[in-house]
């Protein structure tokens, strides 16, 4: 039992690591958005190279916690599910990473009157990260409260979904290229995926909750 109970707070002293960078990269990515709009382009670089540090460290938590899962762990059953979460929960700051890089190799130029639909849009889907990474907690710590922070995930989705739209409508009625719309719909809707690969995660995350109740 001891030596259970050891595993156990090993395992979840990673997963919290691992979720610390998760919402560290959101919030960089939060950061990073509002540098761009104010053109303070080095900064935003340096958010965008803390960002690849992240992936990369949450990869190497990932990696290690899989490693230890599948050699040490004494009941086995739940191991898939654990993996799975992890898994999907990484997706997401790879898709933050390659949202920003994106940003960093096209240097779109966004008119200043976006500038606010830009950032509601950016907090949308960053808070719905953030209401994920207390999910994935709540899975391991506290599971009755898992649904509470699923339903705030899928509101902060939805969230981002309506005024993404108000950004995108907003984008098509100025008076500019057609070029240049398409390119910053396409920047847009990079912003809103992020909060729609939370609601994934967290769309898993239910039945696996589900499935621990049983």
């Amino acid at each position: 039992m001891a030596l259970l109970l050891k595993t156990t707070k090993f395992i979840e002293s990673q997963i919290d690591a691992f979720l610390d960078i998760v919402s560290d990269s959101a919030t960089l990515f939060h950061l990073a958005m509002e540098d761009y709009l104010k053109d303070r382009i080095g900064q935003f670089e340096e958010r965008l190279s803390q960002i690849r540090e992240n992936e990369q460290k949450a990869d190497d938590l990932r990696v290690g916690i899989e490693r230890f899962l599948y050699e040490r762990t004494l009941i086995p059953e739940n191991r898939g599910d654990v993996l799975a979460i992890l898994e999907n929960t990484d997706e997401v700051i790879d898709n933050i990473k390659d949202s920003i890089l994106q940003f960093s190799i096209e240097m779109p130029q966004i008119p200043e009157e976006l500038d606010d639909l830009w950032m509601q849009t950016t907090r949308a889907s960053v808070n719905a990260v953030d209401q994920l990474t207390f999910a994935v907690r709540s899975f391991f710590r506290d599971l009755p409260a898992v649904n509470n922070y699923i339903h705030k995930v899928y509101f902060f989705e939805r969230e981002a979904d309506q005024i993404g739209e108000k950004l995108r409508r907003h984008i098509f009625s100025l008076d500019i290229e057609l070029s240049r719309k398409s390119q910053l719909r396409f920047f847009a809707i990079h912003i809103e995926k992020i909060s729609d690969y939370a609601q994934a995660v967290c769309d898993r995350l239910a039945i696996y909750a589900i499935k621990r109740q049983l």
